[in-house]
């Protein structure tokens, strides 16, 4: 009875893929500014039929989440749906840097030709390196550790509602003490 049940985890990346990867551009990046560098991820939430995966693209300034999707699939869709999300909303792309991990998802053709016909410079993790892509995670661990969306929910359609609530509360709620005590949207419409 004492000993520790192991948590079962999925691997959301896959770095090995035939793909260019390209080079980590914001190293030595000082954001001042929303809509000038945006990381995106994808973490895994779990279901009674399995996982579902949430991908995210947050703004490094305000710490927004701008777009989002969840499906139950790793596939490229995802990613796009929530890039496009984050695309149609945000009026001002000058100079805007998308950064990344180097998985199969944010190397694809698709991926990487809709960040160019925007005119937005990509940027990944070199040697995958979780520490380059630190504020994605760091979202990631928010959303599930204070905002619970690391419980095992009934289906993908309760897990979309449990993660829109989430999200809502992070940027609108939530305040950060990075920010002064801030919330993410209201620094992000005071910056924008």
């Amino acid at each position: 009875m004492l000993t520790l049940r192991k948590k079962y985890s999925s691997r959301t990346t896959n770095s090995l893929h035939r793909f260019h990867k390209y080079k980590n551009i914001i190293k030595d990046v000082e954001v001042n500014r929303p809509n000038q560098v945006w990381v995106s991820d994808i973490t895994y939430i779990r279901t009674t039929k399995g996982f579902c995966y949430l991908a995210l693209i947050t703004d490094m300034y305000s710490r927004k989440i701008v777009g989002y999707d969840i499906s139950n699939s790793l596939e490229l869709k995802g990613c796009v749906r929530a890039l496009n999300k984050a695309l149609y909303k945000t009026k001002n792309l000058t100079g805007l840097i998308h950064h990344s991990d180097r998985g199969i998802q944010y190397c694809s053709n698709v991926y990487t030709q809709i960040l160019k016909r925007n005119n937005i410079n990509i940027s990944m993790t070199e040697d995958n390196h979780c520490y380059e892509n630190a504020m994605a995670e760091r979202v990631n661990g928010i959303l599930k550790d204070e905002f619970y969306l690391d419980q095992t929910f009934d289906s993908l359609q309760h897990a979309k509602r449990a993660t829109k609530n989430a999200i809502n509360l992070y940027n609108e709620i939530r305040l950060h003490l990075s920010l002064d005590f801030k919330t993410p949207s209201m620094v992000y419409k005071l910056s924008a």
